[in-house]
């Protein structure tokens, strides 16, 4: 059955780091959605002109009342503008989903689990991480994250706490931009697989060169491909 647009109102919207701003949405689902899952957002300007654009959900599938979305200020971005400047608690948007049944993670599917997200693309695999605390705590899992800087971490505060206190979770960070700073390379692999081991599941999101790469890197070091899944953005 296709999707259909809805309403879907804004109830808090909250700086996450400089470029990111985290807004809640009231949806109300009949059914959860996957952790992983997107959906795509309408706008519509006063002489009808139209945007859409899709993101992905931070939110864990547990709660159906109420989604996240981490939206990040892109150079001369008509809708990611508008969420970061003009959206407020209370502004009622156009929104269709949950979309997407590949690039998913539940509970029973198990692990280990390597996430690695270049960027905003940690966001899916932040609901992943999420959903797993809550319903497979006992799960391995391994987040090999990438960022400009620390102050650009999402859910900085969140990920090292998890990597603190749950006992089989990690947390990798690479920052490409701070003094030392380096890329995920061979070696950032090997030392990730060695701590984690042979991964059941790999999902690997970010800008489409970072997805290529991590991919490439990961299937060198003898992580079967049929075992990787990818989401990729721009261009």
């Amino acid at each position: 059955m296709p999707l259909v647009w809805q309403e879907a109102r804004i109830t808090a919207a909250v700086p996450e780091t400089p470029r990111v701003r985290r807004l809640t949405l009231a949806v109300g689902w009949s059914k959860p959605f996957r952790a992983g899952q997107h959906v795509d957002v309408r706008l519509t300007a006063p002489d009808g002109y139209q945007a859409q654009r899709s993101y992905s959900i931070a939110s864990s599938p547990t709660n159906r009342e109420t989604i996240d979305l981490l939206i990040e200020r892109l150079d001369d971005g008509e809708v990611s503008g508008f969420f970061a400047d003009v959206a407020e608690p209370g502004d009622a948007i156009e929104l269709r989903g949950p979309i997407g049944g590949a690039f998913v993670w539940d509970p029973a599917q198990g692990g280990p689990l390597l996430l690695v997200g270049g960027g905003s693309g940690v966001v899916p695999l932040l609901a992943m991480l999420r959903h797993r605390a809550e319903a497979a705590p006992g799960v391995p899992a391994l987040l090999l994250y990438s960022a400009r800087t620390l102050d650009e971490v999402i859910a900085r505060e969140e990920l090292l706490r998890r990597d603190a206190e749950e006992p089989d979770f990690r947390l990798r960070l690479v920052l490409t931009r701070s003094p030392g700073g380096r890329r995920i390379d061979a070696a950032t692999i090997g030392e990730t697989l060695a701590a984690l081991g042979t991964p059941a599941h790999t999902f690997v999101c970010g800008a489409n060169p970072f997805v290529s790469a991590a991919s490439d890197l990961l299937v060198e070091a003898g992580v079967p491909a049929r075992t990787i899944r990818t989401e990729r953005f721009g261009g």
